[in-house]
């Protein structure tokens, strides 16, 4: 309908119109309400489940970084301390046999440089992975010279006890690594559908809330335009004001409110572009 047609309207159509459309909203709200009721009900253990299943997965993260942290905490106290007697027992011959290509490669330096990587430096899961990998090869190849070396040099039996000690935490360290990486893999998905669940029970909540505001509303509405229709559209009483001002008012040479709403805008464009 044009605004030409709209005008020539009478109020008591439109008022009709409107308390027809006040029943029929009234009618269909009670079904409205128990079908979002039941979506509700649906959807609200729906998320407590996921909710938990979250909870849970963020838990374990937390418990397997924390054991990694911890055991690669104490490699960083034992590397100086098995370079230290290694050191130690070079200078005093203890360390007979010494193998040229070990000592050049430089073993517990490499894994202690990778350490200091990993504890100081924001890495992401892939580069941090790569330097795990890495590590865990340098610690075989350590422990494969340790091994090698046992029989034959009686005194480095304190040098390989916390070089065994050292290799455990680091494969305890990488195992607890392993395993924080499979449950932040596990809750990545359960964290996509828990915001998208909550966000429907969020939305299904709002229409529940605004149907029931609607259906509190109805018979006072519908009150309202029943009054109207018996008593006419002026003023009639309190909370019933002069629906029609605005058309007299217009029909008396004045402004309509949407005329006086445009001249305000223009005036305020005009006087903007005065200032540029």
């Amino acid at each position: 309908m044009d605004t030409e047609a709209l005008l020539r309207v009478e109020p008591s159509e439109l008022a009709v119109k409107l308390l027809e459309r006040r029943i029929i909203l009234k009618e269909s709200l009670p079904g409205v309400i128990r079908n979002l009721e039941a979506a509700e009900d649906t959807l609200s253990p729906k998320v407590e489940r996921m909710k938990k299943l979250f909870e849970d997965s963020n838990s374990k993260v937390a418990k397997f970084k924390e054991e990694r942290d911890i055991c690669q905490k104490s490699t960083g106290v034992l590397i100086p301390e098995v370079k230290e007697i290694r050191e130690s027992l070079i200078k005093s011959g203890g360390m007979v046999s010494l193998d040229p290509k070990w000592k050049k490669k430089k073993l517990l330096e490499q894994i202690e440089e990778i350490e200091n990587k990993i504890q100081t430096s924001a890495l992401d899961h892939k580069s941090e992975g790569k330097l795990l990998d890495k590590r865990r090869a340098l610690i075989s190849e350590n422990d494969k010279w340790v091994r090698d070396r046992k029989d034959s040099n009686p005194e480095m039996s304190v040098y390989l006890k916390k070089n065994r000690k050292m290799s455990e935490l680091f494969k305890k360290a990488d195992k607890s690594h392993t395993k924080m990486v499979e449950a932040v893999s596990k809750a990545q998905p359960l964290y996509q559908k828990l915001t998208e669940t909550s966000g429907e029970l969020k939305e299904v909540k709002s229409q529940l809330d605004r149907a029931k505001e609607l259906l509190s509303q109805s018979d006072k509405a519908i009150a309202h335009w029943e009054k109207r229709l018996e008593s006419g559209f002026g003023e009639i009483g309190f909370g019933f004001r002069d629906l029609l001002k605005a058309k007299k008012a217009v029909d008396g040479g004045g402004r309509s409110s949407f005329a006086k709403k445009s001249r305000k805008a223009s005036k305020k464009e005009k006087s903007a572009g005065e200032e540029e």
